[in-house]
C-alpha cells in the first residue's frame, strides 16, 4: 500500500473545538500532517492562541467563530468555509458542551446539552456532509466516548471528590454511535464516509484512587494522554481507510474489550 494514501497533505480539515482536553492534542497532530487546519468553537480567543503556535511550526491553521447550538452559526461558518477553502476534505466532530454536573442536574441542562451535543452535531452533518456529498468525497470523524456504549463504573470514583456522572452525556454519545450510522448510509452512496471513536479516559491528573483503579480496567494499563486519538482521527480521514464507514472504533486501551 502506497504511504500517499496515509496523507492528508493539501486537504482541508475542520475540527470543532481544539483548545481542550482532546482537541488541543488532536489539533497539533493534524496539523502536522500538511493539511489546511481549521478550528472552530465559541471561544476564538482560545483557537487563535493555539492556531498562532501550530503557525509558528510552519503548518497552516486558521481559527474561525462556531455555537453548534445555534444553526445560524454553523451555516455561517459553512458559508465562510466553504467560500475560502471550497468543500471540505474532512470534518472532525469533537467539540462538546458538558452542562449536567451528575445525576440530578436540572432537566434545563439537559435540554441545553442535547441542543449542542445532539442537534448541533446533526446540523454539522447536514450542512457539511452535504456539500462534501456533492464534491463525491470526503470523510466524516465522530469523537465519541466509550460512555456512549457502557454503563457508568461508579467503583472508580469511590474515595475521590471527583463528582457524580450526568446522564447527558451518556445519551449524547451513545446517539452519536448510531447517528454515524445513519449518515455513513445516508451519504455513503456519494463517496462520504462517517465513522465514531470511542475514546477511553484521559489522563488529567486525576486522584490515584480513580487512576489505579480505571488503569487496572485496560488492557494497556494506563490512561490515554494527547497523542493517542491523533493516529485514528488521522487515518480514518485518509484515503487508507477509504473502504471504512459506519465504523464505531474504541479507543480505550482495552477498557471495553476486558
Amino acid at each position: 500500500m502506497s504511504s500517499s494514501l496515509f496523507s492528508l497533505q493539501g486537504k482541508t480539515i475542520l475540527l470543532t473545538g481544539g483548545a481542550g482536553l482532546y482537541g488541543r492534542g488532536l489539533a497539533a497532530m493534524l496539523a502536522q500532517t500538511g493539511a489546511t487546519l481549521i478550528l472552530a468553537s465559541r471561544d476564538v480567543a482560545k483557537l487563535q492562541v493555539v492556531a498562532e503556535e501550530e503557525t509558528a511550526k510552519g503548518n497552516c491553521v486558521f481559527a474561525e467563530s462556531l455555537d453548534q447550538g445555534d444553526e445560524g452559526s454553523v451555516v455561517a461558518l459553512h458559508e465562510r468555509v466553504t467560500a475560502q477553502h471550497g468543500p471540505l476534505h474532512g470534518l472532525v466532530n469533537n467539540a462538546v458542551l458538558r452542562p449536567m454536573k451528575g445525576a440530578n442536574g436540572a432537566a434545563e441542562q439537559f435540554a441545553e446539552s442535547m441542543r449542542v451535543n445532539a442537534t448541533g452535531v446533526m446540523l454539522m452533518h447536514r450542512h457539511f456532509g452535504m456539500t462534501m456529498a456533492e464534491a463525491g468525497r470526503g470523510s466524516i470523524v465522530n469523537i465519541g466516548s466509550i460512555q456512549g456504549m457502557i454503563g457508568p463504573s461508579y467503583e472508580l470514583y469511590t474515595g475521590t471528590n471527583m463528582g457524580d456522572m450526568p446522564p447527558d452525556y451518556f445519551f449524547h454519545k451513545g446517539g452519536m454511535e448510531n447517528l454515524t450510522r445513519f449518515y455513513a448510509a445516508l451519504y455513503g452512496p456519494q463517496g462520504v464516509r462517517v465513522n465514531n471513536l470511542a475514546p477511553g479516559g484521559f489522563f488529567n491528573n486525576q486522584p490515584e484512587p480513580f487512576l489505579q483503579r480505571y488503569c487496572e480496567h485496560t488492557m494497556l494499563g494506563r490512561m490515554a494522554d494527547e497523542t493517542d486519538l491523533g493516529g485514528a482521527v488521522i487515518f480514518l480521514l485518509s484515503d487508507a481507510s477509504r473502504y471504512i464507514t459506519g465504523v464505531n472504533l474504541p479507543v480505550d486501551g482495552g477498557y471495553t474489550a476486558k
